[in-house]
Protein backbone atom coordinates (compact mmCIF):
# COMPACT_ATOMS: atom_id res chain seq x y z
CA UNK A 1 0.00 0.00 0.00
CA UNK A 2 3.13 2.43 1.01
CA UNK A 3 4.27 1.62 -2.45
CA UNK A 4 1.07 2.54 -4.76
CA UNK A 5 0.99 5.54 -2.68
CA UNK A 6 4.43 6.52 -3.63
CA UNK A 7 3.97 5.74 -7.34
CA UNK A 8 0.96 7.92 -7.56
CA UNK A 9 2.23 10.91 -5.82
CA UNK A 10 5.51 10.58 -8.23
CA UNK A 11 3.00 10.11 -11.08
CA UNK A 12 1.15 13.20 -9.58
CA UNK A 13 4.39 15.40 -9.44
CA UNK A 14 5.56 14.19 -13.12
CA UNK A 15 2.74 14.16 -15.40
CA UNK A 16 1.94 18.32 -15.47
CA UNK A 17 5.99 18.72 -16.14
CA UNK A 18 5.99 16.30 -18.84
CA UNK A 19 2.77 18.10 -20.52
CA UNK A 20 4.45 21.63 -19.96
CA UNK A 21 7.50 20.74 -21.85
CA UNK A 22 7.62 20.83 -25.26
CA UNK A 23 8.76 17.99 -27.43
CA UNK A 24 11.90 17.79 -28.38
CA UNK A 25 12.73 20.14 -31.03
CA UNK A 26 9.73 21.60 -30.69
CA UNK A 27 9.25 25.18 -29.22
CA UNK A 28 11.14 28.52 -28.48
CA UNK A 29 14.27 27.77 -28.22
CA UNK A 30 15.88 29.10 -24.03
CA UNK A 31 16.83 32.61 -24.90
CA UNK A 32 17.67 33.87 -21.16
CA UNK A 33 20.83 35.97 -21.95
CA UNK A 34 20.04 37.63 -25.19
CA UNK A 35 18.53 40.91 -26.26
CA UNK A 36 17.16 42.92 -28.58
CA UNK A 37 20.72 43.93 -28.93
CA UNK A 38 21.66 40.55 -30.29
CA UNK A 39 24.22 39.98 -27.37
CA UNK A 40 23.15 39.36 -23.87
CA UNK A 41 25.04 41.15 -20.69
CA UNK A 42 26.24 37.04 -19.88
CA UNK A 43 27.90 37.05 -23.21
CA UNK A 44 29.19 40.61 -23.25
CA UNK A 45 31.02 39.70 -19.28
CA UNK A 46 32.48 36.29 -20.29
CA UNK A 47 34.47 37.94 -23.61
CA UNK A 48 35.19 41.17 -21.35
CA UNK A 49 36.52 38.55 -18.95
CA UNK A 50 38.35 36.24 -21.63
CA UNK A 51 39.67 38.96 -23.41
CA UNK A 52 40.99 41.41 -20.13
CA UNK A 53 41.95 37.99 -17.62
CA UNK A 54 40.86 37.37 -14.57
CA UNK A 55 42.59 39.58 -12.39
CA UNK A 56 42.04 42.88 -14.45
CA UNK A 57 38.17 41.45 -14.76
CA UNK A 58 38.14 41.41 -11.06
CA UNK A 59 40.16 44.48 -10.14
CA UNK A 60 37.04 46.24 -12.57
CA UNK A 61 34.60 44.86 -11.25
CA UNK A 62 34.98 43.74 -7.75
CA UNK A 63 38.44 44.92 -6.36
CA UNK A 64 38.42 43.21 -3.28
CA UNK A 65 35.54 40.53 -4.20
CA UNK A 66 35.84 36.90 -5.69
CA UNK A 67 35.43 36.04 -9.38
CA UNK A 68 31.67 35.53 -8.82
CA UNK A 69 31.38 38.70 -7.45
CA UNK A 70 32.78 40.33 -10.27
CA UNK A 71 30.78 38.04 -12.90
CA UNK A 72 27.72 39.27 -10.70
CA UNK A 73 28.41 43.22 -10.55
CA UNK A 74 29.56 43.03 -14.50
CA UNK A 75 25.70 41.42 -15.38
CA UNK A 76 24.47 43.94 -13.57
CA UNK A 77 26.26 46.92 -15.17
CA UNK A 78 25.52 45.45 -18.56
CA UNK A 79 22.30 44.89 -18.00
CA UNK A 80 21.33 47.93 -17.06
CA UNK A 81 23.55 49.11 -20.33
CA UNK A 82 21.66 47.13 -22.74
CA UNK A 83 18.76 48.13 -21.23
CA UNK A 84 19.37 51.80 -21.52
CA UNK A 85 20.80 51.08 -24.98
CA UNK A 86 17.73 48.96 -26.05
CA UNK A 87 15.17 52.49 -25.13
CA UNK A 88 17.94 55.09 -26.69
CA UNK A 89 17.34 53.53 -29.74
CA UNK A 90 13.78 52.90 -29.69
CA UNK A 91 13.49 56.72 -29.21
CA UNK A 92 15.70 57.21 -31.88
CA UNK A 93 13.71 55.05 -34.56
CA UNK A 94 10.78 56.33 -33.45
CA UNK A 95 11.81 59.97 -34.27
CA UNK A 96 12.77 58.31 -37.56
CA UNK A 97 9.21 56.67 -38.19
CA UNK A 98 7.51 60.23 -37.17
CA UNK A 99 9.36 62.28 -39.88
CA UNK A 100 8.73 59.88 -42.97
CA UNK A 101 7.07 56.75 -42.11
CA UNK A 102 7.31 55.03 -45.98
CA UNK A 103 10.98 56.15 -45.83
CA UNK A 104 11.35 54.65 -43.03
CA UNK A 105 9.36 51.28 -43.54
CA UNK A 106 11.88 51.31 -47.11
CA UNK A 107 15.30 51.55 -45.05
CA UNK A 108 13.88 49.62 -42.16
CA UNK A 109 11.44 47.04 -43.05
CA UNK A 110 12.89 43.35 -44.98
CA UNK A 111 9.47 41.32 -44.81
CA UNK A 112 6.69 41.88 -47.66
CA UNK A 113 4.87 44.58 -46.31
CA UNK A 114 7.69 46.28 -44.44
CA UNK A 115 5.78 45.60 -40.94
CA UNK A 116 9.18 44.53 -39.25
CA UNK A 117 10.69 47.84 -40.21
CA UNK A 118 10.60 49.36 -35.73
CA UNK A 119 11.77 46.41 -34.65
CA UNK A 120 15.19 46.06 -37.05
CA UNK A 121 15.86 49.49 -36.87
CA UNK A 122 15.63 49.18 -32.71
CA UNK A 123 17.76 45.82 -32.88
CA UNK A 124 20.21 47.38 -34.94
CA UNK A 125 21.08 50.61 -33.32
CA UNK A 126 21.11 48.86 -30.14
CA UNK A 127 23.21 46.46 -30.91
CA UNK A 128 25.73 48.84 -32.39
CA UNK A 129 25.91 50.99 -29.13
CA UNK A 130 26.26 47.81 -27.22
CA UNK A 131 29.37 47.11 -29.50
CA UNK A 132 30.53 50.57 -29.21
CA UNK A 133 30.41 50.50 -25.63
CA UNK A 134 32.55 46.94 -25.34
CA UNK A 135 35.08 47.84 -27.91
CA UNK A 136 35.46 51.10 -26.07
CA UNK A 137 35.52 49.32 -22.27
CA UNK A 138 37.64 46.69 -23.55
CA UNK A 139 40.12 48.98 -25.22
CA UNK A 140 40.11 51.28 -21.91
CA UNK A 141 40.90 48.03 -19.92
CA UNK A 142 44.34 47.32 -22.34
CA UNK A 143 45.17 50.71 -22.04
CA UNK A 144 45.23 50.65 -18.15
CA UNK A 145 46.86 47.31 -17.79
CA UNK A 146 49.66 48.87 -19.80
CA UNK A 147 49.58 51.65 -17.66
CA UNK A 148 49.51 49.73 -14.54
CA UNK A 149 52.58 47.49 -15.53
CA UNK A 150 54.91 50.17 -15.96
CA UNK A 151 54.33 51.71 -12.81
CA UNK A 152 52.01 50.27 -10.38
CA UNK A 153 52.76 52.62 -7.13
CA UNK A 154 52.08 55.61 -9.29
CA UNK A 155 49.15 53.91 -11.01
CA UNK A 156 47.35 53.42 -7.92
CA UNK A 157 48.11 56.80 -6.57
CA UNK A 158 46.97 58.52 -9.97
CA UNK A 159 43.66 56.48 -10.46
CA UNK A 160 42.92 55.00 -6.97
CA UNK A 161 39.99 56.79 -4.83
CA UNK A 162 39.52 54.60 -1.87
CA UNK A 163 41.55 53.89 1.42
CA UNK A 164 43.79 51.13 -0.06
CA UNK A 165 43.40 52.27 -3.89
CA UNK A 166 41.99 49.12 -4.97
CA UNK A 167 39.61 50.62 -7.20
CA UNK A 168 42.34 52.26 -9.50
CA UNK A 169 41.91 49.85 -12.26
CA UNK A 170 38.15 50.27 -12.34
CA UNK A 171 38.42 54.30 -12.49
CA UNK A 172 40.74 54.19 -14.97
CA UNK A 173 38.74 52.26 -17.37
CA UNK A 174 35.90 53.86 -16.61
CA UNK A 175 37.54 57.01 -17.01
CA UNK A 176 39.42 55.79 -20.70
CA UNK A 177 36.71 54.06 -21.45
CA UNK A 178 34.19 57.36 -21.33
CA UNK A 179 36.92 59.04 -23.39
CA UNK A 180 37.22 56.41 -26.20
CA UNK A 181 33.53 56.05 -26.22
CA UNK A 182 32.98 59.95 -26.80
CA UNK A 183 35.67 60.25 -29.50
CA UNK A 184 34.17 57.41 -31.18
CA UNK A 185 31.23 59.11 -31.63
CA UNK A 186 32.17 62.45 -32.86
Amino acid sequence: MKRLLVLVALLTLAAPAAFAAPPAGKGKPETSTSSSSGQGAAVLCKQQRRTMGMSAFRALYAPTGSPKAAFDACLAKLSTQVATDTKNAAKECKAARAKDPDAFKTTWGTNVNKANAFGKCVSSKAKEAVEQQQEATLNAAQQCKADRAKDPDAFKTTWGTNVNKANAFGKCVSSKAKENGDSQND
